[in-house]
């Protein structure tokens, strides 16, 4: 397998393609959670000064991409792009929201257009109705019952789950067809909950499945380091420690880090999944890969934050901003952005090369601490006892939940 590299065209395209386009709305926030991403454990973000985005400030930005998808030809005949709003708390600055839908809503961008929102639903009573109508995405933050969501305090220092509790339910009660098919809930594990305390929780208060993140281990601030590990929680050691382990595991089944691990080492090392009809003539030898689990710049999303920033995600420093939006203009270099791409996958080469891991990589290049350096040091770099015991763990696995193999076969496909 030969390493490959980008070029402007790809990066373009993956525009033309744009699943997704995330807008951080205002970075001022009325909670202040222990460890929230932009907060006193981390570092690598811009700092925090209660900005709010206007529509002016990012108007270069919709005029290219229109204009870009009205020349271009999307691999779809129709593609569906999400609009997101992202915080801070995006409840707080309505005012863009509402002008950001209405002017999509009034322009021909030449695809279908869809609305999605992470909130802490403190907020969310007041805008309810706003965000039924128009059929808004809802990804709702809770670690589940009072004593998990104690870290997610206001800014006295109380704890916001009575309010959020009561406003969630009130969108439940009051739009119950629109809350199955629309709420979903985000929730962090650390040590005031577990993966079975939070699953059961809403399981029984909502009716849904949670999303359970483990705290981001990257970018903490060396001296909050000891800080950190206190409030962290594994997930598989979690989910293990549940007396209904089986039932939970089941259930949440993509949630569950031991079947995502089974679902890649089936897709990418069985031999019996094929992406399109070209991989039935061509071996994984005559492929290339790209070093990391790293995205192509835009193929997933594009992210917009308060200060004009524009990130391949929100999930990744705000050092690694590749363009920049004002209302004076947009700064966005292809060339620019592949050419950077390449250079940070070539310092990944020599390990990527070496890795046994390489076809199903998923770590991103922007998580590693040292890639600045000459050589960075990859932390899901295997060596051949590595990847063999991996892929042992896998197959272990599977021998003792056979009935696996085909319903991840048949229902799940990686993108």
């Amino acid at each position: 397998m030969n390493a490959r590299r980008i070029n402007a065209s790809e990066v373009e395209d993956n525009l033309v393609n744009l699943r997704q386009l995330t807008f951080e709305v205002t970075d001022a926030c009325n909670l202040k959670c222990k460890y929230c991403g932009y907060g006193e454990l981390y570092y690598g973000y811009d700092g925090r000064h209660s900005s709010f985005m206007s529509i002016k400030q990012v108007q270069p930005l919709m005029d290219y991409l229109f204009a870009l998808w009205k020349d271009s030809r999307p691999r779809a005949e129709k593609p569906l792009t999400y609009f997101s709003f992202y915080g801070g708390e995006p409840l707080l600055n309505m005012k863009f929201i509402k002008e950001m839908v209405d002017f999509i809503e009034k322009s021909d961008i030449q695809r279908t257009a869809a609305f999605s929102m992470t909130t802490n639903a403190m907020l969310l009573d007041k805008y309810m109705d706003y965000l039924v109508d128009k059929d808004f995405h809802l990804l709702i933050s809770l670690d589940g019952d009072k004593k998990g969501q104690g870290y997610r305090v206001d800014h006295n220092g109380r704890n916001s789950f009575d309010i959020v509790f009561s406003n969630i339910k009130e969108m439940q009660r009051a739009y119950p067809d629109y809350f199955k098919r629309m709420v979903n809930f985000n929730s962090v594990l650390h040590n005031r909950n577990s993966v079975q305390s939070t699953y059961e929780f809403i399981k029984k208060e909502f009716g849904k499945k949670p999303r359970i993140s483990e705290l981001n281990n990257s970018d903490v601030r060396p001296e909050k380091r000891q800080e950190f590990d206190i409030v962290y929680r594994n997930k598989i050691e979690s989910l293990k420690e549940a007396r209904d382990y089986k039932k939970i595991s089941e259930d949440m089944f993509y949630e569950d880090p031991e079947k995502s691990d089974l679902i890649l080492f089936i897709h990418k090392y069985s031999g019996n999944v094929f992406r399109n009809y070209n991989d039935l003539f061509f071996d994984d030898c005559s492929r290339n890969y790209t070093p990391t689990g790293t995205c192509s710049p835009f193929a997933k999303k594009m992210f917009v934050t308060v200060n004009g920033k524009i990130l391949q995600c929100e999930r990744i420093s705000h050092a690694f901003s590749c363009g920049h939006v004002n209302q004076e203009g947009l700064s966005l270099n292809l060339d620019a952005i592949a050419n950077t791409f390449n250079a940070y996958l070539d310092k990944m080469q020599p390990s990527c090369s070496a890795c046994f891991r390489k076809k199903s990589c998923i770590q991103c290049m922007y998580y590693i601490e040292s890639l600045h350096d000459k050589r960075p040091a990859c932390n899901g770099f295997m060596d051949k006892a590595s990847f063999d015991s991996y892929s042992s763990a896998c197959l272990g696995y599977l021998k003792q939940n056979p009935e696996l193999y085909e319903k991840i076969m048949n229902e799940v496909v990686i993108d």
